[in-house]
């Protein structure tokens, strides 16, 4: 699908699809890895959480596991989907447990720190 005016770009050059309503997740709590210039964190790459890249981010200090209910926040659990902060999905990815992506959810932004090639090699359903 080629993208339109005004809206959204994934990767792929067409528009931004949805990341995940249940949990709902985007720097907007849109659903949608949507992003603007205040986005610091350029939360921009829709992942398929595991349980390893679960581990890993408490270990590097950003629990995406616990619920914090004063936030309204239950907790990812493996198979979720959220919108990961670019640079932390790269480190990752480095680090060998990135996540699955999912490219025509991730925002066209992402391009500008993680290459498309890492995207293409963690490309998951």
């Amino acid at each position: 699908m080629k993208a339109e005016p005004d809206k959204p770009i994934n990767v792929l050059g067409g528009v931004l699809a949805a990341c995940s309503m249940n949990p709902v997740t985007g720097y907007f709590r849109d659903g949608y890895c949507n992003t603007c210039d205040s986005d610091f964190g350029s939360h921009t790459v829709c992942c398929i959480m595991t349980a390893e890249f679960l581990a890993y981010e408490k270990y590097v200090g950003n629990d995406l596991s616990t619920p914090r209910p004063e936030y309204g926040f239950s907790g990812l659990k493996p198979g979720d989907h959220w919108c990961v902060c670019a640079a932390r999905f790269l480190q990752a990815a480095d680090e060998g447990c990135g996540p699955r992506v999912r490219l025509e959810a991730t925002h066209a932004r992402a391009l500008e720190i993680v290459p498309m090639e890492v995207l293409e090699a963690h490309a998951g359903p």
